[in-house]
Parts: C-alpha cells; sequence; structure tokens
C-alpha cells in the first residue's frame, strides 16, 4: 500500500519489531512525488517515523539493484521487521564506481559515485534522490569541489557497520550533506549539527512530480545551487 498508510499499519509494526518477529512490509509511493493527490496522500514525516521503531530495517533502494538487496536483507532479518519505501516514478539503473561489491549494499550504505580527485564533500541519498543527487555532485566537481555520492537505502543496517566502514564512505575531514524527500530530523545522527539537510519539513502539494521536484528543490540543479 501506500507509505502514507503506514498510520494505519503500525501498531502491527511495532509489534513484529517489539516480538522480533521477522515479516515484511512493502510500501510505494513513498514521497512527495505521489503527485496530484496531494499532501493527505504524499508521506512526508513516514519514514522518519518508521525509522524511529526500535529493530525496524526501513529500506528505501534507488533502483532494481538495491530493490534486490533490499529483497535479500529482509528475507535473512530474522530478528524484526523490514520496510520497504518503494518509489512511484521511474529511475534510472544507476552505474557504480569501479570497484563497487554488491555485498556493500547490504551494510546499508555505499559510494554510488566517486570523482576523480579526493572528495571534499559527501552527499547521502536515499530513492528517488539519489540519481539526481549524482548529476548535481558532478556539477559541482566540474565547477571545482570534488564531490561523492553515498547511496544510503538502509540507515539502520548502517549505523550497525564498524566505525571504519563508516568513516570510509563518510570521511571525517568532508562535509556532508543529506538528500531526502521527507523530513530532515533523521538525518542529523549521520551529518551531525553542521551537515547540511535537504529535505522537506512541512507537507507537500498537489501537482506533477516534476513541478514539485523544481519547487521543493529536488532537481539536480536545485540541488547543486543549495549545496
Amino acid at each position: 500500500t501506500f507509505l502514507v498508510f503506514s498510520d494505519y499499519n503500525r501498531p502491527s509494526i511495532r509489534l513484529a519489531a517489539l516480538s522480533h518477529y521477522p515479516s515484511i512490509f512493502v510500501f510505494t509511493h513513498d514521497s512527495i512525488f505521489l503527485g496530484e493527490d496531494g499532501p493527505t496522500h504524499q508521506a512526508v514525516e513516514h519514514l522518519e517515523a518508521l525509522r524511529s521503531i526500535p529493530n525496524c530495517h526501513v529500506w528505501r533502494p534507488a533502483d532494481g539493484l538495491e530493490t534486490a538487496a533490499a529483497w535479500a536483507s529482509a528475507v535473512t532479518h530474522k530478528n524484526g521487521p523490514t520496510c520497504l519505501a518503494l518509489t512511484r516514478q521511474k529511475v534510472p539503473a544507476l552505474t557504480r564506481p569501479e570497484g563497487f561489491k554488491e555485498e556493500d549494499m547490504l551494510k546499508g550504505a555505499h559510494i554510488v559515485w566517486e570523482p576523480n580527485s579526493t572528495p571534499i564533500q559527501v552527499i547521502i541519498a536515499t530513492g528517488s534522490e539519489v540519481a539526481p543527487a549524482i548529476e548535481a555532485a558532478k556539477m559541482l566537481t566540474d565547477k571545482g569541489t570534488p564531490t561523492r555520492v553515498v547511496s544510503m537505502p538502509c540507515m539502520e543496517l548502517f549505523m550497525e557497520q564498524s566505525e571504519d566502514y563508516r568513516r570510509k564512505l563518510l570521511p571525517q575531514n568532508c562535509r556532508l550533506i543529506s538528500v531526502e524527500a521527507g523530513r530532515t530530523g533523521c538525518w542529523r545522527t549521520i551529518i551531525g549539527d553542521k551537515g547540511l539537510a535537504i529535505g522537506i519539513d512541512h507537507f507537500g502539494a498537489s501537482a506533477p512530480a516534476e513541478i514539485l521536484a523544481d519547487k521543493f528543490g529536488f532537481t539536480a540543479q536545485k540541488i547543486a545551487e543549495r549545496i
């Protein structure tokens, strides 16, 4: 069902998490880009709400390969529920950098674009925002600011990884930017107080997805300008 209706589903998800019961909840239409149905049906706070449930893995994959990884993780997660949040709109199949290992996706985050020189900032994105984040990173890199892009489809799994792995993806000397079409509060755990959180901390609007992306700053150009 639509991610916004996880409000009705939440007691079952919470009980599954509390009971350490392996189960899979599949949601679609995961953001304001649902479009013309308007803010009543557009998920804004729901990713953050699900992530706040202890023992629950929330996956927001960026393309088909990450969706496969999400399913692989879900069927092997024996200690609680997994929620999959899938986009309504079409997304491209991402081209990963040289050295990419598919098993790294099961760690909750991996590098999806790397500049030719040492990055000085890292964009962390999820779901349908990963592709425009990559395009924004290319623009910024071309203008002299080498920018890495990390896709983080499962924040919970990433936080379970070793400090070495987390620092490898998000070096301490890099500026961190999160990009997700949802509330930004939960991203402070990742990017800290000095990081830039690009998201939507208010309700959406009724309009086609392309117009909403431009209005609320989720196109590649708008992301680059904001950074």
